[in-house]
C-alpha cells in the first residue's frame, strides 16, 4: 500500500500524493471527509484513481498520526484548540 503514495520535492511542493498522479492525499482525504462515496470520487473528481488508491491515502494519513511523538497533554490540547476552536479538551 506504501507504493501507492508519494512524496517528491519536484511534484506538488513536496506534498504526498498518488504514485504517477499530481493527485494531492489532502485532496482525497477532504472528499472522505465529506462522506463522498468512492465511487463518486473516481467516477465524477478523480478518474485516474481506484479504491485502493483511496484507501492508500487513508491509511497514509493513520500512519502519520501513529508515528507522531504525543506531546504533553497540555501542548497536545493547545494544538488541537489551534485547528479546532471551541473543540472541548480534557482540561475543559
Amino acid at each position: 500500500m506504501k507504493k501507492r503514495i508519494s512524496v517528491s520535492p519536484n511534484i506538488h511542493f513536496g506534498k504526498p500524493c498518488i504514485t504517477g498522479t499530481r493527485i494531492p492525499v489532502r485532496d482525497i482525504l477532504e472528499l472522505v471527509r465529506e462522506d463522498v462515496p468512492f465511487d463518486e470520487i473516481i467516477g465524477s473528481y478523480y478518474p485516474d484513481v481506484d479504491t485502493g488508491d483511496i484507501r492508500a491515502c487513508i491509511q497514509y494519513a493513520i500512519d502519520i498520526i501513529t508515528s507522531e511523538d504525543i506531546k504533553s497533554t497540555t501542548e497536545a490540547a493547545g494544538e488541537v484548540l489551534r485547528f479546532y476552536p471551541g473543540c472541548p479538551t480534557q482540561q475543559e
